[in-house]
Protein backbone atom coordinates (compact mmCIF):
# COMPACT_ATOMS: atom_id res chain seq x y z
CA UNK A 1 0.00 0.00 0.00
CA UNK A 2 2.83 2.40 0.79
CA UNK A 3 4.59 1.80 -2.77
CA UNK A 4 1.21 2.29 -4.53
CA UNK A 5 0.66 5.62 -2.39
CA UNK A 6 3.94 6.52 -2.82
CA UNK A 7 4.19 5.93 -7.25
CA UNK A 8 0.91 7.73 -7.16
CA UNK A 9 2.19 10.81 -5.35
CA UNK A 10 5.08 10.79 -7.71
CA UNK A 11 2.88 10.22 -11.14
CA UNK A 12 0.84 13.09 -10.34
CA UNK A 13 4.19 14.94 -9.48
CA UNK A 14 5.82 14.20 -13.13
CA UNK A 15 2.01 14.86 -14.62
CA UNK A 16 2.37 18.85 -14.05
CA UNK A 17 3.49 19.73 -17.70
CA UNK A 18 5.99 22.97 -16.83
CA UNK A 19 6.38 23.39 -20.30
CA UNK A 20 2.16 24.25 -21.39
CA UNK A 21 2.38 26.01 -17.92
CA UNK A 22 5.51 27.87 -18.44
CA UNK A 23 4.20 29.12 -21.76
CA UNK A 24 1.01 30.17 -21.24
CA UNK A 25 2.10 32.28 -18.26
CA UNK A 26 4.19 33.93 -20.25
CA UNK A 27 1.91 34.68 -23.46
CA UNK A 28 2.84 31.70 -25.44
CA UNK A 29 1.62 29.51 -27.56
CA UNK A 30 1.46 26.31 -26.18
CA UNK A 31 3.99 23.83 -27.26
CA UNK A 32 1.70 21.14 -27.91
CA UNK A 33 0.86 22.73 -31.24
CA UNK A 34 4.25 24.08 -33.06
CA UNK A 35 7.31 22.32 -33.87
CA UNK A 36 7.47 18.67 -32.87
CA UNK A 37 4.45 19.26 -30.83
CA UNK A 38 6.04 18.23 -27.56
CA UNK A 39 5.83 20.04 -24.43
CA UNK A 40 9.25 19.66 -23.48
CA UNK A 41 11.86 22.65 -23.26
CA UNK A 42 13.48 22.11 -26.66
CA UNK A 43 9.81 22.71 -28.33
CA UNK A 44 9.82 25.64 -26.19
CA UNK A 45 12.99 27.19 -27.29
CA UNK A 46 11.98 26.68 -31.03
CA UNK A 47 9.34 29.63 -29.64
CA UNK A 48 12.61 32.13 -29.44
CA UNK A 49 12.23 32.67 -26.16
CA UNK A 50 15.16 31.20 -23.90
CA UNK A 51 13.74 32.01 -20.88
CA UNK A 52 10.70 30.32 -20.90
CA UNK A 53 12.72 26.96 -22.33
CA UNK A 54 15.57 27.29 -19.05
CA UNK A 55 12.15 27.38 -16.68
CA UNK A 56 11.06 24.18 -18.24
CA UNK A 57 14.05 22.25 -18.28
CA UNK A 58 14.21 23.39 -14.54
CA UNK A 59 10.58 22.39 -13.60
CA UNK A 60 10.55 19.12 -15.36
CA UNK A 61 14.12 18.19 -13.80
CA UNK A 62 12.88 19.70 -10.63
CA UNK A 63 9.71 17.31 -10.58
CA UNK A 64 11.80 14.05 -11.27
CA UNK A 65 14.30 15.04 -8.23
CA UNK A 66 12.05 15.94 -5.77
CA UNK A 67 9.66 13.00 -6.08
CA UNK A 68 12.53 10.46 -5.67
CA UNK A 69 14.40 12.73 -2.38
CA UNK A 70 11.14 12.89 -1.10
CA UNK A 71 10.51 9.29 -1.12
CA UNK A 72 14.35 8.86 0.44
CA UNK A 73 13.11 11.60 3.36
CA UNK A 74 10.50 9.41 4.44
CA UNK A 75 12.74 6.30 4.33
CA UNK A 76 11.48 4.76 2.04
CA UNK A 77 12.85 0.93 0.58
CA UNK A 78 14.34 0.95 -2.75
CA UNK A 79 11.47 -1.18 -4.31
CA UNK A 80 9.42 1.96 -3.52
CA UNK A 81 12.16 4.69 -4.94
CA UNK A 82 12.12 2.77 -7.89
CA UNK A 83 8.61 2.93 -8.56
CA UNK A 84 8.48 6.30 -7.36
CA UNK A 85 11.09 7.14 -10.29
CA UNK A 86 9.60 5.09 -12.87
CA UNK A 87 6.18 6.96 -11.94
CA UNK A 88 7.17 10.56 -11.83
CA UNK A 89 8.85 9.44 -15.40
CA UNK A 90 5.22 7.79 -16.91
CA UNK A 91 3.74 11.11 -15.48
CA UNK A 92 5.49 13.38 -17.49
CA UNK A 93 5.01 11.08 -20.69
CA UNK A 94 1.68 10.75 -20.15
CA UNK A 95 0.30 13.60 -17.94
CA UNK A 96 -3.05 13.24 -16.58
CA UNK A 97 -3.75 17.39 -15.74
CA UNK A 98 -3.28 17.21 -19.84
CA UNK A 99 -5.04 14.62 -21.83
CA UNK A 100 -2.06 12.42 -21.52
CA UNK A 101 -0.30 14.61 -23.51
CA UNK A 102 3.55 14.28 -22.07
CA UNK A 103 7.07 15.03 -23.03
CA UNK A 104 9.50 12.86 -23.66
CA UNK A 105 11.47 12.65 -20.25
CA UNK A 106 14.70 14.09 -20.86
CA UNK A 107 14.81 16.51 -18.02
CA UNK A 108 12.63 14.11 -15.69
CA UNK A 109 14.70 11.40 -15.81
CA UNK A 110 17.90 13.99 -15.09
CA UNK A 111 16.24 14.89 -12.25
CA UNK A 112 15.65 11.30 -11.10
CA UNK A 113 18.89 10.19 -11.47
CA UNK A 114 20.53 12.92 -9.75
CA UNK A 115 18.27 12.48 -6.80
CA UNK A 116 19.25 8.78 -7.36
CA UNK A 117 22.98 10.04 -6.67
CA UNK A 118 24.62 13.05 -8.24
CA UNK A 119 27.45 11.68 -9.53
CA UNK A 120 24.76 9.26 -12.14
CA UNK A 121 22.76 12.04 -12.62
CA UNK A 122 25.92 14.47 -13.35
CA UNK A 123 27.59 11.75 -15.65
CA UNK A 124 24.39 11.04 -17.40
CA UNK A 125 23.78 15.28 -17.73
CA UNK A 126 27.75 15.73 -18.93
CA UNK A 127 27.23 13.19 -21.81
CA UNK A 128 23.97 15.25 -23.20
CA UNK A 129 25.78 18.34 -23.19
CA UNK A 130 28.92 16.92 -24.86
CA UNK A 131 26.93 15.15 -27.89
CA UNK A 132 24.60 18.47 -27.70
CA UNK A 133 27.55 20.78 -28.20
CA UNK A 134 29.09 19.25 -31.07
CA UNK A 135 26.25 17.40 -32.98
CA UNK A 136 23.50 20.42 -32.09
CA UNK A 137 20.92 17.47 -32.22
CA UNK A 138 18.73 17.32 -28.75
CA UNK A 139 17.48 14.33 -29.82
CA UNK A 140 20.54 12.56 -30.43
CA UNK A 141 22.18 13.76 -27.51
CA UNK A 142 19.55 12.33 -25.22
CA UNK A 143 19.47 8.84 -26.81
CA UNK A 144 23.73 8.60 -26.58
CA UNK A 145 22.79 9.62 -22.67
CA UNK A 146 19.64 6.87 -22.10
CA UNK A 147 22.04 4.70 -23.63
CA UNK A 148 24.81 5.48 -21.10
CA UNK A 149 22.76 5.89 -18.36
CA UNK A 150 22.43 2.08 -16.87
CA UNK A 151 26.04 1.73 -18.25
CA UNK A 152 27.34 4.32 -15.83
CA UNK A 153 24.77 3.29 -12.86
CA UNK A 154 26.61 -0.28 -13.51
CA UNK A 155 29.98 1.06 -13.07
CA UNK A 156 29.18 3.29 -10.02
CA UNK A 157 27.77 0.62 -8.31
CA UNK A 158 27.83 -2.61 -9.76
CA UNK A 159 25.22 -5.20 -11.23
CA UNK A 160 23.90 -5.43 -7.13
CA UNK A 161 22.41 -2.03 -7.46
CA UNK A 162 19.08 -3.22 -7.47
CA UNK A 163 15.83 -2.70 -7.69
CA UNK A 164 16.87 1.01 -8.58
CA UNK A 165 19.02 0.05 -11.61
CA UNK A 166 16.27 -1.27 -13.22
CA UNK A 167 13.96 1.88 -12.99
CA UNK A 168 17.20 3.03 -14.63
CA UNK A 169 17.07 0.72 -17.56
CA UNK A 170 12.95 0.97 -17.99
CA UNK A 171 13.21 4.82 -18.17
CA UNK A 172 16.13 4.63 -20.65
CA UNK A 173 13.99 1.98 -22.60
CA UNK A 174 10.97 4.20 -22.64
CA UNK A 175 12.94 7.44 -23.47
CA UNK A 176 14.70 5.76 -26.20
CA UNK A 177 10.76 4.42 -27.60
CA UNK A 178 9.55 8.00 -26.86
CA UNK A 179 12.10 8.96 -29.51
CA UNK A 180 11.21 6.85 -31.87
CA UNK A 181 10.25 9.56 -34.84
CA UNK A 182 13.05 11.30 -33.86
CA UNK A 183 15.10 8.14 -35.01
CA UNK A 184 14.20 8.09 -38.37
CA UNK A 185 14.50 11.65 -38.70
CA UNK A 186 17.73 11.26 -37.83
CA UNK A 187 18.54 8.32 -40.40
CA UNK A 188 16.80 10.62 -43.42
CA UNK A 189 18.82 13.58 -42.21
CA UNK A 190 15.35 15.68 -41.56
CA UNK A 191 15.68 15.85 -37.42
CA UNK A 192 15.95 19.91 -36.29
CA UNK A 193 18.90 20.83 -34.93
CA UNK A 194 18.91 22.85 -30.98
CA UNK A 195 18.23 26.45 -31.63
CA UNK A 196 16.31 25.77 -35.12
CA UNK A 197 13.04 28.24 -34.59
CA UNK A 198 9.84 27.32 -36.25
CA UNK A 199 8.25 31.00 -37.60
CA UNK A 200 4.75 29.58 -36.65
CA UNK A 201 5.51 29.46 -32.78
CA UNK A 202 6.90 32.78 -32.63
CA UNK A 203 4.00 34.04 -34.66
CA UNK A 204 2.03 32.12 -32.33
CA UNK A 205 3.37 33.55 -29.63
CA UNK A 206 2.00 36.70 -30.37
CA UNK A 207 -1.13 36.34 -31.29
CA UNK A 208 -2.37 33.41 -29.42
CA UNK A 209 -0.75 33.56 -26.78
CA UNK A 210 -3.74 33.89 -24.24
CA UNK A 211 -5.05 30.68 -25.42
CA UNK A 212 -2.56 28.40 -24.93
Amino acid sequence: MQILLAALVAYLIGSVSFAVIVSAAMGLADPRSYGSKNPGATNVLRSGNKKAAILTLLGDAFKGWIAVWLARRFGLSDVAIAWVAIAVFLGHLYPVFFRFQGGKGVATAAGVLLAVHPVLGLATALTWLIVAFFFRYSSLAALVAAVFAPLFDVFLFGTGHNPIAWAVLAMSVLLIWRHRANISKLLAGQESRIGDKKKAAANGGAQDGGKA
